[in-house]
């Protein structure tokens, strides 16, 4: 009887599927359909149809010139939720100490998805005066630095899709809410590695933002955040460098535990 039932509740569909996503969670960077079929061992035509099903879910997002793939929104808060993502912030959190005691303010590391920023630790600045958001917190994509560093690693067109979906939003005077200026800021961020927020999420609030890549399929950024007068312009190349060092360093260290 058992073995009747098991049969008879055989999806081999979603057994492929998770066969699919298992191997994007697996792969350190962006991994192609034809890398895919390879590996699965299924058809190019079988498996650019898996693919599209998951694009369609969310389950699945296209990387940089849609050339390869990753895990999308739908599995970031499960994955979030889980006994290894728990294990990255065992691991990051003394990286995270580090750069708070180096620049004096609040670091934060998140997950990126295609609609916001999922906070996965943070390290509070000591002084009285901080900027303070527990884990499991949300920020909306298209608000200041964090979503500037993931958008940034995406095609033109899937990024005109996600302003088209969500609108670039007045949260403040400083927001960029025009396209043409927002795709600009865009291209600054690839060229100097990291992005800014110049109260343009909240009044008297900026932060630097770092992108650490693909962590087992979803994408991680560490970024720094604190009030406008101690975080100047003149403080900002500082503060970018010393987050850039964090997030290779954590990186290292995650790769290696991964």
């Amino acid at each position: 009887m058992k073995a009747e039932t098991q049969k008879k509740y055989n999806a081999p569909a979603v057994l492929k599927a998770f066969e699919l996503l298992k191997l994007v969670a697996e792969s350190r960077s962006e991994i192609t359909l034809s890398a895919l079929a390879r590996r699965l061992g299924f058809s190019k035509g079988t498996t650019h149809g898996m693919i599209q099903a998951l694009l369609q879910a969310g389950a699945l997002e296209q990387g940089l010139h849609r050339k390869g793939f990753f895990l999308g929104p739908a599995l970031v808060e499960l994955a979030f939720r889980s006994w290894n993502y728990f294990r990255v912030v065992e691991y990051a959190q003394p990286i995270l100490n580090h750069l708070r005691d180096r620049i004096g303010e609040t670091v934060f590391l998140g997950v990126l998805s295609r609609s916001r920023g999922l906070i996965m630790a943070t390290a509070e600045a000591a002084k009285p005066l901080k900027i303070s958001s527990p884990p499991g917190t949300s920020i909306p994509l298209l608000a200041g630095a964090v979503g500037k560093v993931f958008l940034a690693q995406q095609p033109k067109d899937q990024v005109l899709k996600i302003i088209r979906e969500h609108g670039l939003a007045r949260f403040t005077q400083r927001s960029i809410v025009k396209k043409s200026d927002y795709l600009a800021e865009l291209e600054s961020v690839r060229r100097q590695g990291y992005a800014v927020d110049n109260e343009e999420y909240l009044p008297g609030v900026k932060a630097v933002a770092v992108a650490l890549g693909n962590l087992r399929g979803l994408p991680l950024a560490i970024w720094v955040v604190g009030f406008a007068d101690s975080m100047g312009e003149d403080a900002t190349p500082g503060v970018a460098e010393e987050t850039r060092h964090a997030a290779l360093r954590l990186r290292e260290v995650l790769d290696s535990r991964a």
